[in-house]
């Protein structure tokens, strides 16, 4: 996946299969259709949309679902995590106000530095001047992200504001039920049960489990029961 690199746009944003809004599961009602609306350069007159939750609650997975999306319609996307770039946002948001759809990631990862924050307030106003909404997403609400610019702290609390649920065990079946059938798998119901009742809670490390058991599988050319479970990933 391309992404921004200096003051050019990414010539193209390539998201994971898996990563469509259609595949985010237990999205709080009305969040999905706000993102199709950001996407479709149709979501009226809001200063931003703003993502927070813990992690391995989507955040990622919805900023590169809704740029696909917007892609997708022949729109100008530009996705920028700034996890690692604490000191250097100046210089890597050169020029994104030009994406017709901008999503910007990890804004936690430059909380409580002046410079950077200034850079972000400074992008926003640029976005705000061209008419378009950016899509944001952090740990916590703006209010509790550490923020030490009043006025960013302002204009992100002007954002439609959305707090992410972390899946239940409903939710991470759903899940595992949904990658295995974009892949052709036969996820048999008693190892799907048998994995979430053995796997640790954390949406990252089951995913990761997964991977694993389709890589196995597609290997051997075994269906995922318990007995190929137990053999792929040595539990009693």
């Amino acid at each position: 996946m391309a992404e921004h690199l200096g003051p050019q746009l990414p010539l193209a944003l390539r998201a994971p299969p898996d990563q469509r809004l259609d595949r985010y599961v237990q999205a709080p009602d009305g969040l999905l259709p706000q993102l199709r609306a950001l996407a479709a350069g149709d979501a009226g007159r809001v200063a931003g949309v703003y993502l927070h939750g813990a992690p391995a609650t989507g955040k990622t997975h919805l900023l590169l679902a809704c740029c696909a999306e917007a892609q997708a319609a022949g729109r100008q996307v530009a996705y920028l995590s700034l996890r690692g770039l604490r000191g250097r946002v100046r210089l890597a948001s050169e020029g994104l106000e030009r994406a017709e759809l901008l999503a910007l990631d990890d804004l936690d990862a430059v909380a409580g530095g002046r410079e950077d924050e200034v850079a972000l307030f400074d992008l926003h106003n640029r976005l705000r001047d061209a008419g378009r909404a950016p899509l944001y997403a952090a740990s916590e609400a703006p209010d509790a992200l550490g923020l030490g610019l009043p006025d960013l702290r302002s204009r992100l609390m002007q954002c439609v504001r959305w707090a992410l649920p972390v899946l239940d065990d409903a939710g991470r079946a759903e899940l595992l039920r949904q990658r295995a059938a974009a892949r052709g798998l036969d996820f048999d119901a008693a190892a799907l049960d048998w994995l979430l009742r053995r796997a640790s809670r954390d949406l990252g490390n089951l995913t990761a489990i997964f991977e694993r058991l389709d890589r196995a599988s597609l290997a051997a050319q075994r269906r995922l029961t318990v007995p190929f479970l137990r053999q792929v990933l040595g539990a009693d």
